[in-house]
C-alpha cells in the first residue's frame, strides 16, 4: 500500500511536468492522496489535520522569511541597489571572461538575496542578454547562470533552503554556511576555471548595449543605494538574526527609495505587496519583479510540502523504505547513501523543498550527528535538485533567462559538490581501513 501511495503521488507529479500544468495541482492531490492512505491506517481526520499543522510549524520561521524576501527583492530594485551592483561591475565585462563573469555576479546576487528564482529573474536575465549581444552560446550562459543562482539559494544567510536544513537538524545556521564554504571551495575553483576554458573557446565580440546607460537614466545611482547589501553582508558576519537583518535592510531600501529615487508612499506600498514595475518598458525587461505576491506560489508549495512531512511521520508511511536506505549506508557509507536518496526524492519531488524535506526525514536516523547532516544535505539534495529536468527547481530559473534545458550539462558548480565531497568521504574512509 505505502509503494502504491507513493507511486500515485509520482504519477500526479509527472503528469503535471508532462502536461505543463502547475506543480501545486500534483501537490494538492497528494495531500488528500497521504490523507486518504493515513485515514486507511486507522487515523481520524483531526489527527491528520494534527500532523499537517506539525508540519508546517517546522517551517514557520521560513514563511516570515518569504514575507521579507518578497519586500526586499521589490525594493532593492526601486532603491536603486540591484542596477547599482550591476553598473559598478560592467567594466568586469569582457567577452572571453564573461561566462566566468556571469557566474559570479550570479553568485554574488544570489548571495545577497538568498533566492535562485529572483537572482535569475534579475541578474540572470541580464547576464543572458548581454552574454546573446556578445554571441556566447546560450547553453554556456545557462549552465553558469544556474550555478550562480544556487550558489547563494544554499549558502546565503537568507536563503530559505539554508534556513529549511538548519530548522529541520535543529542546527545553527551560520555554522552551517561556514561548512558550506569550506566544502565548496575546490568545486567553485574547478567551476571558475572550467568557464574561464569554455569562455575562451567561444567566438565572441564586445557589444555595447547600453544597459548602464538604462540604469543610469532611471536611476541615481550613488553609493548610498548600496546600503542594504551592505548591511546584508556586515550583519551576516555579525551572526545577527535572519529576520533582524533582513528587516533593517528593507528599513534602508525604504529610506533610499523615498529620499534618493524619490519616490511616494503610496508607490512604496503598491510595490511591496505587488512588486517593483519601471515605467520603461525596456527597463522593466531587465529588472521587473519582486513583492509579496510573488511570492504566494513558493509558500504554498513549502506548507504543502511541510504538511507531507508530519503525515508521514504520524502514519510511518516511510518506514519502510527508511530501512532500505540504512542498508544501503552500511554498504557505501552514510553519504553515499543519502546522495542516492536525494537523487530518488529530487526525480519525484519535482521542487527542492519537498526533496530536502523528504531525504531528511529517510534519512535522519542513519547520520546522528546534526551538523553532518545539515552539511550533508546541503551538499547533496539542495544542488541535485536543480538538475533534474523535470524539477521546477532548475526549469524555472532556465525559463526565465530563456536558456535551454541542455544548459543542465554545464551547471558545473551543482555536481561538483557532491562528487568532490564524495570523493573526499570515500578517500577517507579507505584510508582508515
Amino acid at each position: 500500500m505505502e509503494t502504491a501511495t507513493l507511486l500515485l503521488f509520482a504519477a500526479a507529479l509527472f503528469c503535471c511536468v508532462l502536461f505543463n500544468f502547475p506543480i501545486l495541482y500534483a501537490l494538492v492531490f497528494g495531500y488528500f492522496l497521504f490523507c486518504f492512505y493515513g485515514l486507511r491506517k486507522g487515523k481520524k481526520p483531526q489527527e491528520l489535520l494534527k500532523m499537517s499543522l506539525t508540519g508546517i510549524k517546522t517551517v514557520k520561521n521560513i514563511l516570515i522569511v518569504f514575507l521579507l524576501i518578497g519586500m526586499i527583492t521589490a525594493l532593492w530594485r526601486a532603491a536603486g541597489t540591484i542596477p547599482a551592483i550591476i553598473s559598478d561591475s560592467f567594466g568586469l565585462m569582457l567577452p572571453s571572461f564573461f561566462l566566468v563573469i556571469t557566474f559570479l555576479l550570479n553568485c554574488l546576487v544570489s548571495f545577497l538575496t538568498g533566492t535562485a528564482f529572483g537572482s535569475a529573474a534579475t541578474m540572470g536575465v541580464i547576464t543572458m542578454a548581454i552574454g546573446n549581444a556578445m554571441g556566447l552560446d546560450p547553453a554556456f550562459l545557462g549552465g553558469a547562470i544556474l550555478s550562480g543562482v544556487y550558489f547563494g539559494d544554499r549558502c546565503s544567510p537568507m536563503s530559505t533552503s539554508a534556513l529549511l536544513v538548519s530548522e529541520l537538524t535543529k542546527t545553527n545556521l551560520f555554522t552551517n554556511i561556514r561548512k558550506m564554504f569550506f566544502t565548496s571551495i575546490v568545486p567553485f575553483s574547478i567551476s571558475c576555471i572550467l568557464y574561464i576554458f569554455l569562455g575562451f573557446t567561444n567566438n565572441s565580440e564586445s557589444n555595447s548595449i547600453g544597459i548602464k546607460e538604462i540604469f543610469e537614466t532611471n536611476f541615481n545611482l550613488s553609493f548610498l543605494t548600496l546600503i542594504p547589501a551592505i548591511l546584508i553582508l556586515v550583519l551576516s558576519c555579525f551572526k545577527i538574526s535572519v529576520k533582524i537583518t533582513m528587516s533593517l535592510s528593507i528599513l534602508s531600501a525604504v529610506g533610499i527609495a523615498f529620499w534618493i529615487q524619490v519616490l511616494e508612499p503610496t508607490q512604496l506600498f503598491h510595490l511591496l505587496i505587488f512588486g517593483y514595475h519601471a515605467q520603461d518598458p525596456v527597463l522593466g525587461k531587465l529588472i521587473d519583479g519582486g513583492g509579496i505576491l510573488s511570492m504566494v506560489n513558493v509558500t504554498a508549495i513549502v506548507c504543502l510540502s511541510s504538511c507531507y512531512a508530519g503525515i508521514f511521520n504520524g502514519t510511518g508511511l516511510l518506514i519502510n523504505l527508511k530501512e532500505k536506505i540504512r542498508r544501503l549506508g552500511q554498504k557505501i557509507s552514510p553519504y553515499g547513501s543519502l546522495l542516492c536518496t536525494s537523487i530518488g526524492t529530487s526525480m519525484i519531488a519535482c521542487n527542492q523543498t519537498l526533496s530536502i524535506m523528504l531525504t531528511h526525514q529517510l534519512c535522519n536516523e542513519m547520520i546522528s550527528d546534526h551538523e553532518e547532516m545539515a552539511i550533508n544535505l546541503e551538499n547533496t539534495v539542495v544542488v541535485l535538485a536543480p538538475l533534474i529536468p523535470w524539477s521546477i527547481a532548475g526549469g524555472v530559473p532556465l525559463a526565465a533567462v530563456g536558456a535551454p534545458q541542455i544548459s543542465l550539462l554545464f551547471a558545473f558548480y551543482l555536481y561538483l559538490i557532491p562528487l568532490w565531497n564524495f570523493f573526499k568521504i570515500t578517500y577517507k574512509k579507505r584510508a582508515n581501513q
